[in-house]
């Protein structure tokens, strides 16, 4: 069904036929494999042929969704092709070979060998210019997350000019999943090597989003943020117990050593919200215990008080 051979057109419809079985069918998928399709396929990458190499981007990024195939389409050398389509390919084979990236780095052993193409430029570039709450950004901040494990994706991360504004970007305007893949990648720097990446983190404006996502950022992302703020203030050590060791007092040492008024009153800002916000949380569960309270239970605990009057 699939020749390299073929016209451009007749391979074009076999591979939307493909497209077709292998979407939402993990069976299909991994008959699709199975079948021997990944050759032609993976060669159909290299095709001058604009819409005959996105399709086959398309086909591998629904055939890596099987954790099956991941491993299978790596050793099929897809990967090294689908970083160069990230690179050179059109705007629609680019986020598809992303996708397709991001779906095969969750089996541990790809991570290795797509750090090994270079991708965090390609990635940067395409964060830059996608729409931060997007699924692509969220792809992004997926892959390079993976890709913080290691030093040289680290290095490659700072040394990208606008590499890691843009993940702080995303961690102020994402979606949820991609705020909480940015903090993560920001984390993992920070923890790899506090003295190193602290400076570059700090100076792209990180505090505004990490503090608002201590307030509304899911379970996960409020306490990465909270881990993220105590390694970016001056020392990571806790504090005396004259001095709590709470997110405030952590933001406001960090302040202190911002530079700029206009970081640092935005930060500010956001910290007096932040406050404001747990006030009001505070209240409302006070609230919300005295709304439980039954009128036996107010009896009780009358009564209990009269007892110790007496």
């Amino acid at each position: 069904m699939l020749r390299v051979h073929d016209s451009p057109e007749s391979n074009e419809s076999a591979l939307l036929a493909l497209l077709n079985l292998a979407v939402k069918d993990e069976t299909n998928k991994i008959k699709i494999v199975e079948a021997g399709a990944l050759e032609p396929i993976i060669g159909f990458l290299k095709s001058q042929n604009s819409n005959l190499q996105e399709y086959a981007t398309a086909s591998l990024l629904t055939l890596s969704a099987s954790p099956i195939n991941k491993p299978v389409i790596s050793a099929y050398g897809a990967i090294p092709l689908l970083v160069e389509i990230l690179r050179y390919g059109s705007s629609q084979a680019k986020v598809e070979a992303l996708k397709a990236l991001s779906n095969l780095s969750t089996y541990t052993d790809n991570v290795s060998i797509i750090l090994a193409t270079k991708p965090i430029p390609p990635i940067v570039d395409l964060l830059k210019t996608c729409k931060k709450s997007s699924k692509t950004a969220e792809k992004c901040c997926a892959l390079i997350e993976s890709l913080m494990e290691f030093d040289e994706g680290r290095t490659a991360l700072t040394s990208e000019e606008g590499g890691v504004l843009a993940v702080v970007e995303v961690l102020e305007n994402g979606s949820v999943h991609s705020r909480e893949y940015a903090v993560g990648a920001l984390l993992t720097m920070c923890e790899s090597d506090r003295c190193k990446y602290r400076e570059p983190i700090l100076k792209e404006g990180v505090i505004p989003g990490l503090l608002e996502l201590t307030v509304q950022g899911t379970p996960k992302s409020q306490t990465k943020a909270q881990t993220l703020l105590r390694l970016l203030r001056d020392s990571p050590y806790p504090r005396s117990e004259l001095q709590p060791d709470t997110v405030e007092n952590i933001v406001c040492n960090i302040i202190s050593q911002i530079d700029g008024d206009e970081q640092s009153g935005k930060a500010k800002k956001m910290l007096a919200e932040m406050v404001q916000v747990s006030m009001e949380q505070s209240l409302r569960h006070l609230q919300q215990r005295a709304l439980v309270c039954t009128p036996s239970d107010l009896s009780i605990n009358s009564c209990a008080s009269e007892v110790s009057l007496k």
